[in-house]
């Protein structure tokens, strides 16, 4: 199928990408409409403008995803499938468990700072009360792999006796998300309010050691500079 859309002169361009490369077209419109509810939420952004900014049309969009509902959920499925993609490849099987949990908290902060559109979105999701997440079977099944990696390095750690017992891996990966969650969600009040840009590279990387250090100590069963 060759569907036509209105060039930004008035030409007429051939829609043809989608038979040659239909995933490629889909994380195009994906990542642009990503970017559009992250900023404007579900009901502000627009499939016009995500047409626009994309080389395709309402009518391909909506050949592809459905409606604007279908498109946001896709589009938050991608966020939670990209950062869970990235702590499967950071291969911490074989680090000290304490090595592995500060490996993974700083990836988590890092993921963060470079994707503020997830973050976004999942505020955003939270607005509605998960509604549209628990539609989805894709992001659970997603999540399941978070708390089996957390629980490894977790049990891990009380087997070598670094670790105390009786800690909750889901609430132990709620701590992790919580502190790298807030530097991005609230950075700008907190920037406002006190008078201090908290996303300078040295305040960022200060905030990063912080949030693996109070993690550590949260799970260590005692000293950790013995621990190392």
């Amino acid at each position: 199928m060759n569907a036509k859309k209105t060039g930004p002169k008035g030409k007429q361009v051939l829609e043809t990408t989608r038979v040659q490369d239909p995933e490629g077209t889909r994380r195009n419109i994906i990542e642009v409409a990503s970017q559009e509810f992250a900023l404007n939420g579900l009901s502000g952004a627009r499939i016009d403008e995500i047409a626009a900014r994309t080389r395709y049309s309402k009518r391909m969009i909506y050949y592809y995803f459905g409606d604007k509902e279908g498109l946001y959920l896709h589009a938050l499925e991608n966020a939670y499938r990209e950062v869970r993609e990235g702590e499967a490849k950071l291969n911490v099987d074989g680090l000290s468990p304490i090595a592995a949990l500060t490996k993974l908290v700083e990836f988590t902060f890092d993921h963060h700072h470079r994707h503020e559109e997830f973050i976004r979105m999942v505020m955003i999701e939270n607005i509605h009360h998960g509604a549209y997440l628990d539609q989805s079977k894709v992001i659970r099944d997603l999540n399941i792999t978070a708390i089996d990696q957390i629980s490894r390095i977790y049990s891990r750690g009380v087997e070598d006796g670094v670790f105390r017992k009786g800690l909750d891996p889901v609430e132990l990966h709620w701590q992790v998300s919580a502190l790298c969650f807030f530097n991005v969600s609230n950075r700008a009040t907190f920037s406002k309010i006190f008078g201090r840009d908290f996303g300078t590279p040295k305040q960022l990387e200060r905030l990063k050691r912080n949030s693996v250090e109070m993690v550590l100590r949260f799970v260590a069963s005692g000293d950790l500079k013995k621990a190392k």
